[in-house]
């Protein structure tokens, strides 16, 4: 299952992320979970140190990798350099699970906390002043395309900050959307941006409140979120450990957050994913950015890449 955190800057997203991982982690799930926040700050989330956490190597630098591994010998692309980051897979390319050993993952991929962790890279010298951060981000969108997870398999992303997620289809690559609500009348504001957004493209979204202190914070969420609501969590003492260094097993974790954190993997197991609308979203946002920008980067018509008889899936990889 493809599951993605969103939320306003601050509101405690990368925390969550990283809860819900340990949480899936230490319950003997697996976890596959990639940084894609501006801010990298998830592997020292899940326990790394500063240390640590800037030698992992990053899905950005490794672009042409993924590329030329993922393209296969797809008739449809003729090269590395013939692709973007929405285009789709199709018959010849290589679907990928979400554990098993091949190049990208052995390149970009380490083990934290029992988690297998990719991050998108941070902002270098030589991006300042001329990329924009989704162009780290297109990676993890291409993987996500090729991933092919089943049921009780999650797979996790920490999300850019606001409605900054919007700027590609990367939104609609996930079967819950959990979004980080502090009750704020800012943070609500950008849950509202974000549902209006999202609903068009039948994105499922709950909100898990956070940073909640007492009944007053509970029923000013419900007030206004209404049945989006799906949760809280209350302040932490686990979580300030956490912050100062000092890295606790997530079974220390207060009953009520690990009690809100089994309500999220239920909301998640509970779930169905739709290959074929999940693959119907892919093609059009891929049509939509080679129109605006793909065919005059690469001189090619890159609808031509679109496979019209192929639904990515676990049928699709029997088949391969």
């Amino acid at each position: 299952m493809k599951v993605a955190f969103v939320g306003k800057g601050g509101s405690g997203k990368t925390t969550l992320t990283s809860l819900f991982a340990a949480y899936l982690a230490g319950s003997g799930r697996p976890v596959l979970a990639v940084d894609a926040d501006i801010n990298q700050h998830l592997a020292v989330a899940l326990g790394a140190s500063e240390e640590e956490a800037a030698a992992l190597p990053t899905l950005g630098e490794h672009l042409p990798l993924i590329k030329d591994y993922l393209r296969g010998d797809n008739p449809r692309i003729p090269s590395a350099d013939a692709m973007i980051k929405t285009t789709p897979p199709g018959r010849g390319s290589r679907l990928v699970r979400p554990f098993e050993d091949n190049p990208v993952f052995d390149a970009c991929f380490r083990e934290v906390a029992g988690v297998r962790l990719g991050v998108t890279g941070r902002f270098t010298e030589d991006d300042l002043g001329v990329a924009c951060y989704h162009s780290k981000v297109g990676a993890a969108e291409l993987l996500l395309n090729h991933l092919i997870d089943d049921t009780g398999e999650y797979a996790l992303l920490d999300m850019t900050a606001g409605a900054d997620a919007f700027a590609s289809g990367l939104f609609t690559r996930f079967d819950v959307t959990f979004l980080v609500c502090e009750p704020t009348v800012r943070s609500v504001g950008v849950y509202r941006q974000y549902a209006e957004y999202a609903s068009d493209w039948g994105v499922r979204l709950a909100v898990v409140g956070n940073k909640v202190t007492d009944d007053e914070d509970v029923e000013f969420l419900r007030e206004q979120l209404g049945p989006d609501l799906l949760c809280w969590l209350t302040g932490s003492g686990h979580v300030r450990a956490a912050e100062r260094g000092r890295a606790r097993p997530i079974t220390a974790l207060e009953t009520h957050n690990m009690d809100a954190l089994a309500t999220m993997v239920s909301t998640v197991d509970n779930t169905t994913r739709d290959w074929d609308r999940f693959h119907r979203q892919a093609v059009e946002f891929h049509l939509r950015n080679a129109r605006s920008w793909g065919n005059d980067r690469t001189g090619l018509d890159l609808a031509g890449q679109i496979d019209p008889e192929f639904v990515p899936g676990p049928a699709a990889l029997a088949g391969s």
